[in-house]
């Protein structure tokens, strides 16, 4: 009996983390296709590299939220299309797309990373389309 609840337990486990994971992969590109930096930045994590353009450091979850909210407000979005997605070798969920404004096309990646029990946007990069 005590085997078939751990069993039980560690499929809880693993299907809230789907859960949370399917969540995230949905709210992002909804957040991208209308610039609404506050809902991509509940995913940030505490630090989170990011790059905009030629701008790119390690910012505190409040501060790249204020910079990502600068760029789409003086980009303002025409469409998002999320081109690829993957699992990279360490287990970080990755994701590219490519994002359409008013003053051009850019080129969108990120990927989550879990920290503890959640799942955080670790790295948000917008970069120029080539």
């Amino acid at each position: 009996m005590k085997i078939l609840q751990k069993i039980g337990f560690i499929l809880t486990l693993m299907l809230l983390n789907f859960s949370i994971s399917a969540q995230t992969e949905r709210d992002i590109p909804i957040a991208l296709k209308v610039g609404n930096a506050k809902e991509i930045a509940k995913f940030f994590a505490p630090n989170v590299n990011l790059k905009i353009l030629d701008n790119e450091d390690i910012y505190s979850k409040t501060q790249a939220e204020l910079i990502l909210k600068d760029f789409l407000g003086k980009n303002l979005v025409k469409s998002y299309t999320q081109k690829h997605n993957g699992i990279s070798k360490n287990g970080a969920e990755y994701y590219i797309g490519e994002l359409k404004t008013m003053n051009g096309n850019f080129r969108v990646y990120y990927f989550f990373k879990k920290n503890g029990s959640d799942i955080v946007l670790q790295e948000f990069r917008i970069e120029n389309e080539e």
